[in-house]
């Protein structure tokens, strides 16, 4: 990865390094499944989910879907007023098939003491045992149950935000585009998606100079995680709701969308943006300079990393105001 390494900024070349290279110890000689990966994957990111803020509670659950059994993490900050309250309905990434609400822990805690409100980390079943639309349909049934339930843990389930990273990004489109096909679309307030995945394809040139086997992740490593999502076939059979980038946009909330210069889904993700401000969304991006792809995960040593959750937050606050008895407009 040296060529690779070298573009990125310092302080996220740290993170990188660290983590290709426990990842590498702890993987040896072996060539392991998807579920070896996963506790790698996990292994190896487990110093840095270490410290962040304390909540004021924090509730796991565990609800029961047509395809199978998923958990939710509920963080509730310290500085969250008592009444219910906006919230932030979050997707970890890992290409559908790697990563959980454990690896994600900071993240979640860091936006959840940001933005003054509860985080709802959805836990979703992996691909390739659980292929689409399960994590998809698993993500729309956490908002439907957090209608029905969410008062009772300080969450206004009539004002969320939905958000994730890479294939979470991917996922809080898709459960917005769902809510709109059923006439809901107002149950969503903003979006929140750090370098999404949009769609399968990826151009030659992205490949060529920020996806090979040097880079954070690779075309190669995109590839797979789409054919474990979809099928063998996935460029053929992707949709709307497996690619949004392929969507018809309108109605959907206000987005930011967030993703480091060094990423092999750049491309996508600025042509994400175009389309939903064509399709008269209210847009805002912000392009990291030296960042690759998962580059929100170094948050424990990057200033960019900081800087990125910093901008999400506000776009939540600014999204979901606090209830009028606490002193802002509905």
């Amino acid at each position: 990865m040296t060529r690779g390494l070298d573009a990125l900024d310092p302080q996220i070349r740290r993170f990188i390094e660290d983590v290709c290279r426990e990842g590498a110890r702890l993987r040896g000689d072996s060539e392991p499944g998807w579920p070896g990966r996963r506790t790698i994957a996990a292994q190896a990111r487990a110093p840095w989910r270490q410290g962040g803020p304390d909540m004021r509670d924090t509730t796991d659950l565990r609800l029961a879907s047509p395809h199978a059994e998923f958990g939710l993490r509920i963080h509730r900050p310290r500085n969250a007023p008592d009444a219910p309250s906006p919230a932030l309905v979050y997707l970890h990434g890992g290409g559908w098939c790697l990563f959980g609400i454990d690896t994600h822990d900071r993240l979640l805690r860091e936006y959840a003491d940001a933005a003054g409100m509860p985080v709802v980390a959805v836990d979703y079943s992996l691909a390739p045992e659980h292929p689409y639309p399960v994590a998809l349909d698993q993500s729309v049934a956490t908002v439907d149950w957090l209608r029905d339930h969410g008062a009772a843990f300080g969450i206004d389930a009539t004002r969320l935000a939905l958000g994730g990273d890479s294939a979470g990004a991917n996922l809080a489109v898709a459960t917005a585009l769902r809510l709109r096909e059923r006439g809901e679309a107002e149950r969503v307030r903003a979006l929140l998606l750090n370098y999404g995945a949009w769609a399968p394809a990826l151009s030659a040139q992205a490949r060529q100079t920020l996806g090979t086997a040097e880079d954070m992740l690779s075309g190669a490593e995109m590839d797979e995680f789409w054919h474990a999502y979809l099928g063998a076939d996935a460029a053929l059979v992707a949709g709307p709701l497996s690619a949004p980038l392929l969507a018809d946009l309108r109605e959907l909330p206000p987005s930011m969308l967030l993703w480091g210069d060094r990423d092999v889904l750049g491309e996508q993700n600025a042509a994400m943006a175009q389309r939903l401000a064509a399709a008269g969304v209210v847009v805002r991006t912000q392009v990291y300079p030296g960042a690759p792809h998962s580059f929100v995960e170094a948050m424990a040593v990057s200033t960019q990393a900081r800087d990125a959750i910093a901008r999400g937050a506000e776009w939540l606050r600014h999204h979901l105001p606090l209830a009028p008895t606490q002193g802002h407009p509905e």
